[in-house]
């Protein structure tokens, strides 16, 4: 029998980046994905405004060269301003699924993940202590024991069947073609079109490649043997849109629908579920990929902190508490955009209202806040807190009391808390019995962070939200306490990738 700390099953890009977070803790893990090599696969094409910061935060847009950004995106197929938030866009753009797992597996590797391609899981066992998973791999079947699994391993997950989840919530009711076409010559439609017949979309992905996508109203759902070829695609196309594709070169074609599940419960004792593998639902926006990877950021320093041994009573049960609430929110919203987006000619009236409310500024600003990720706000249940407490912290310059100059998101990097304070600010002489989980930085100035109050001073955690701020009601002793566990002599121990 083999041992981890931490076995990942899934080395998708919310299995890579829940990889990289347990190592910036500390942790050893391990990858078992079944697939030899990385897809050439790309059913996203990019990512949400609050993925953007989260792989800024970690050092890791940088990897991906140059990307797009666009302040002009949608909600069900009505063009929608996202600049209407600070800092807000529809997201990044044309980064492909492959590009960015390529991404995520350097990272994870360097920082000294093992990624076991080729690792089939076929039996999983869990108890009070642990898990313990067979796997079909290129050794041979092994057996591997661990202090917990994850999940990451997509919608039809053999993690979540395996260790009994319930995946409640609503079958299919049309199928969607999805092909990357090379040749294809034609214009891009990047929030889709209605159509008679339905709804098409396309968007040039480099190298003469469009992305392809076919959305016919009364396509009933595929059966579980279902595989759709080109020619389907190119029909369907050329039906909505009078267009030719058909002598395109195709490069991969899949179809999607609209199924809609969440799993009821993130953690089952030592068995934990992220992405897919706890929520499906209609591609809108690019919330899937973001979704999964805000899942991983989450999870990722909890799971560590209880590894490691410091963390609180009952802080790895706050995953489920904060996450599954904007898991159902997503699939809310995403339902809503399908119906939206996907309905016939019945749904025009109520779109040209939803136009009219998409234009008045507060709508478009919710709606905004909510496709981009940037307005969640976890409930800390801190009454009269600070309006920053629960929220996601806006990156922004800062400047050191020795003079450097460095960044909000750059002090994130290594996936460590920290009370960031201005000279004078409270907390910072309460924190000493934390130092080795929540180093003190002391700054000359607190930025303007866009709320309607003043900072002198932010408990911000790993995953960049923050727990704590002052002027604001809240001990900040009580919440370092709830957040990062009892006070002991300050040790620092060393973290990977700090």
């Amino acid at each position: 029998m083999r041992r981890t700390s931490v076995i990942i099953v899934g080395a998708g890009p919310v299995g890579l980046m829940l990889a990289g977070e347990l190592r910036l803790g500390g942790v050893d893990v391990v990858v078992h994905e079944k697939r030899l090599t990385r897809s050439a696969e790309s059913r996203g094409v990019g990512f949400t405004a609050r993925a953007t910061e989260l792989f800024h935060q970690r050092g890791l847009l940088d990897r991906l060269g140059d990307v797009e950004t666009s302040r002009q995106g949608h909600f069900g197929g009505i063009p929608l301003d996202f600049g209407v938030l600070p800092g807000s866009h529809f997201g990044v753009r044309g980064v492909s699924q492959p590009r960015i797992e390529q991404m995520l597996e350097e990272w994870a590797t360097e920082l000294g993940a093992t990624v076991v391609r080729g690792s089939e899981l076929t039996e999983l066992r869990s108890d009070d202590d642990g898990v313990t998973v067979v796997v079909d791999g290129p050794d041979g079947t092994q057996e591997w024991r661990a202090d917990y699994l994850v999940g990451c391993d997509g919608g039809h997950s053999s993690v979540r069947r395996m260790a009994g989840f319930d995946f409640p919530g609503s079958d299919a009711t049309r199928e969607m073609y999805l092909a990357d076409v090379r040749g294809a010559h034609v214009r891009p439609r990047p929030i889709g079109e209605r159509v008679p017949g339905g709804m098409v979309m396309s968007g040039p992905l480099g190298d003469d490649v469009d992305r392809i996508i076919v959305c016919p109203t009364g396509a009933p759902p595929p059966g579980p043997e279902r595989q759709a070829g080109f020619a389907e695609v190119a029909s369907a196309w050329e039906r909505l849109t009078g267009e030719s594709i058909a002598e395109g070169q195709v490069r991969w074609v899949s179809t999607f629908t609209d199924a809609t599940r969440q799993a009821g419960e993130y953690r089952r004792g030592r068995v934990l579920l992220a992405g897919d593998a706890a929520h499906i639902h209609l591609p809108a926006g690019g919330q899937g990929l973001s979704l999964g990877v805000q899942d991983a950021a989450n999870l990722g320093w909890k799971l560590a902190a209880t590894v490691r041994g410091w963390a609180p009573k009952g802080l790895l049960d706050t995953y489920h508490a904060e996450r599954h609430p904007v898991g159902e929110r997503v699939l809310r919203n995403t339902l809503a955009q399908g119906t939206l987006y996907l309905s016939g000619t019945e749904i025009e009236p109520l779109r040209e209202i939803a136009a009219e409310l998409w234009s008045i500024s507060d709508v478009g600003r919710h709606l905004s806040g909510m496709v981009s990720g940037l307005d969640i706000r976890y409930d800390f249940g801190i009454t009269g807190a600070h309006p920053l407490v629960g929220r996601r912290l806006p990156d922004a310059s800062l400047t050191l009391l020795d003079g450097r100059r460095t960044t909000l998101a750059e002090l994130l990097r290594p996936a460590r808390a920290a009370l960031i304070t201005a000279p004078g600010g409270v907390g910072a002489d309460r924190a000493g019995g934390w130092a080795d989980r929540v180093p003190v930085i002391t700054v000359t100035a607190f930025p303007d962070l866009g709320v309607d109050r003043p900072t002198d001073a932010v408990l911000v955690r790993p995953d960049g939200y923050v727990a704590w701020a002052a002027p604001g009601r809240g001990d900040v002793t009580a919440v370092l306490r709830r957040w990062f566990g009892a006070v002991r002599q300050a040790t620092p121990v060393p973290v990977a990738g700090s």
